[in-house]
């Protein structure tokens, strides 16, 4: 029922207005806006992009390569910042770069599914999707009891694929703040909290409904998962990255 409610607005609807000349051509006939593929393609775009999503790179680095299980280590997190916190700098490195990498391939292989089973879904709103299932994968992996991570890289890697000037400008913003304030969780939600910022202003073409609520929803998901974080931001006692560990 959910899908056939959504169905809808993933798509071209009649009525909406007429798009340019160079996307007339892409635009299917009316009873294709209206098939039951369309549901199809939802349901096949937004389970890839979940398990993609949910793939834990760091819990599989750390123990394949150090024998251990990083949920013990640290703050508990499977991401990047965990791992390098640990000591593995470059399983940390790689971590965040395969975190990435799956965030793209998701939103790549979304745009492919929606353009093989319809075509009369709107683009950036399969890529929305793939998007928002993708991070929610990172965040809550079914093969670790829905215990992810906090989704910052894969979340820069779906909108780096999506749209990439505005990715870019976020992650600039996070290593500004991170340059001033030492704070990885501080850049971290305002470099997600500025992304539907410099999305609006930067993404050029249409901009769906749906494409701009998966931004606003994967930064609050993003800014959600970092509560601890803020807890003790507001107490002081946040890591900062370069600092001493307590004796």
């Amino acid at each position: 029922m959910i899908i056939a409610a959504v169905a809808p607005y993933m798509t071209r609807m009649p009525g909406a207005p007429r798009p340019s000349a160079p996307l007339a051509q892409h635009v299917p006939a009316p009873h294709l806006l209206h098939s039951p593929v369309v549901p199809l393609a939802i349901v096949a775009i937004a389970a890839v992009a979940y398990l993609l999503g949910s793939i834990p790179f760091g819990y599989i680095l750390v123990r394949v390569f150090r024998h251990q299980d990083i949920r013990s280590v640290g703050s508990g997190n499977i991401g990047a910042t965990n791992v390098i916190r640990s000591g593995a700098k470059g399983l940390g490195a790689a971590t965040f770069l395969l975190d990435v990498l799956k965030g793209c391939a998701a939103v790549w292989l979304g745009a492919m599914i929606a353009a093989a089973l319809a075509p009369g879904m709107e683009p950036r709103n399969a890529e929305a999707l793939a998007a928002l299932c993708a991070v929610i994968g990172h965040m809550f992996p079914v093969w670790l009891k829905f215990k992810g991570g906090k989704g910052v890289a894969t979340g820069f890697g779906v909108f780096l694929i999506s749209a990439p000037w505005a990715a870019l400008s976020a992650i600039g913003l996070f290593f500004v703040v991170l340059a001033l304030t030492r704070y990885v969780a501080l850049g971290s939600m305002l470099g997600a909290a500025s992304f539907p910022i410099f999305a609006w202003f930067l993404v050029s073409g249409s901009r769906p409904a749906f494409f701009i609520a998966a931004q606003v929803a994967v930064a609050l998901l993003i800014i959600v998962k970092h509560h601890g974080n803020i807890e003790r931001l507001i107490k002081g006692t946040e890591y900062k990255i370069g600092a001493k560990k307590p004796a």
